[in-house]
């Protein structure tokens, strides 16, 4: 038998009741979640999914990630990623101070060459390599966008700052992240760019999905497309239009808002026909695979667990596909296993997602709590599950 985390989400909701003096049954009438499901929870016996979390956190009045346990200081440490954080928000702060005098910027191919060698190495799971070289790139491209004043300047620096949003987001910083989108949007606007901006109310819907404030996100979603139908009616815009759709249908989902999920979902699906697999356009890896991986996860998000299971069957995904959007797919695949008692297929999805993208699998929130699901089953797991936990840190110690 596997003993529970110390420290698992289930202990720190009930180290936040506490605190604030109130009893289960006020939390759980509070936070709209139901008693059982809220002390069972607590105990460990369930994990706690991403509306219980984000119901909790509103009615504790603490922002998600403090319920959840981000950022995971001591991996950060361990893997050397803490100290790449601080150099990141410095390069932040300078960007409305003109150029710097003490810097000679590159050509402007070779400044968009590094932005997009940034974008693939998030995508390929490489985060620390995008944690480690983004700061200094911002800074160079600062420079030369108000030196040079260009449209492409401007563009490039957007890019590195939504790197910096993707390293962030990544790791667990959520108000970096969010600083890291204001900064992509002021450059946006100086490259006048329309599909751009839509990008943008994209990645700040995610920020409030991420902190369980739906109807704020969903209004950021109806914003983005609006946005993009300022921009020429290019396959580009398409492709940010689908991608816009299938965020709003996981944000439904989470609210548990199954019409306008299933709406979204749509939607996404006949722009995907429309433009085929689009896996380098901005990054997005829009197409039929991911909205078929995306409807995997808004049933997850309706509690649909076991039609979610379903949806994997005859799922196939593409060779050229991200391997962060893999790890992904696996961790939420997992997640629905366990919750349909498909424990040894839950585990050997977390493996997936590990040898997908392991630096992000480590710090992904869905990763943890399922793996803190699974120890609390109490089955017979193999040795590799106790090596998988001593990977993942303090989510998995034993008393």
């Amino acid at each position: 038998m596997h003993a529970l985390p110390e420290d698992h989400t289930g202990v720190r909701i009930a180290r936040l009741r506490r605190e604030r003096h109130l009893t289960q049954r006020a939390l759980a009438e509070l936070s709209n979640v139901p008693y059982s499901t809220l002390t069972k929870t607590e105990q460990g016996r369930i994990p706690a999914t991403p509306h219980v979390i984000a119901a909790c956190a509103r009615a504790l009045r603490v922002e998600v990630s403090t319920v959840m346990g981000q950022p995971y200081a001591p991996e950060l440490r361990a893997d050397e990623l803490d100290v790449l954080i601080r150099p990141i928000r410095e390069a932040l702060d300078v960007y409305d101070l003109g150029p710097d005098p003490d810097i000679r910027p590159r050509r402007p191919e070779e400044l968009r060459d590094e932005a997009e060698k940034l974008c693939a190495a998030v995508r390929a799971g490489e985060i620390k390599q995008a944690a480690s070289n983004v700061a200094g790139l911002i800074d160079e491209a600062t420079t030369a966008a108000h030196a040079n004043g260009t449209t492409e300047g401007w563009l490039t620096l957007a890019s590195f700052y939504r790197t910096s949003y993707d390293v962030a987001a990544k790791l667990g910083f959520p108000d970096l992240a969010q600083l890291s989108l204001a900064r992509m949007d002021w450059a946006a606007q100086r490259g006048s760019d329309a599909v751009l901006g839509g990008m943008y109310q994209y990645l700040r819907a995610l920020t409030y999905l991420r902190e369980g404030q739906y109807r704020t996100g969903q209004r950021l979603v109806t914003l983005g497309l609006a946005t993009l139908e300022q921009a020429d009616a290019t396959r580009e815009r398409r492709v940010v239009t689908g991608q816009l759709h299938l965020g709003g249908a996981v944000m439904a989902g989470r609210a548990h808002n199954q019409d306008r999920a299933l709406k979204h979902l749509g939607e996404a699906k006949r722009i995907a026909e429309e433009t085929g697999e689009s896996v380098k356009v901005h990054w997005l890896a829009f197409g039929p695979t991911n909205v078929k991986v995306h409807r995997v996860s808004v049933l997850a998000e309706l509690d649909e667990y076991g039609k979610a299971v379903e949806a994997t069957d005859g799922l196939t995904i593409p060779k050229d596909w991200p391997k962060s959007r893999i790890s992904h797919h696996f961790a939420e695949v997992a997640r629905a296993q366990m919750w349909t008692g498909k424990i040894d297929a839950a585990f050997q999805s977390l493996v997936q997602a590990r040898k997908a993208a392991p630096q992000q699998a480590k710090y992904h929130p869905t990763v943890r709590e399922t793996y803190a699901g699974l120890e609390a089953a109490h089955r017979r797991l193999p040795d590799s599950f106790l090596s998988y936990g001593s990977w993942l840190g303090p989510v998995a110690a034993s008393h």
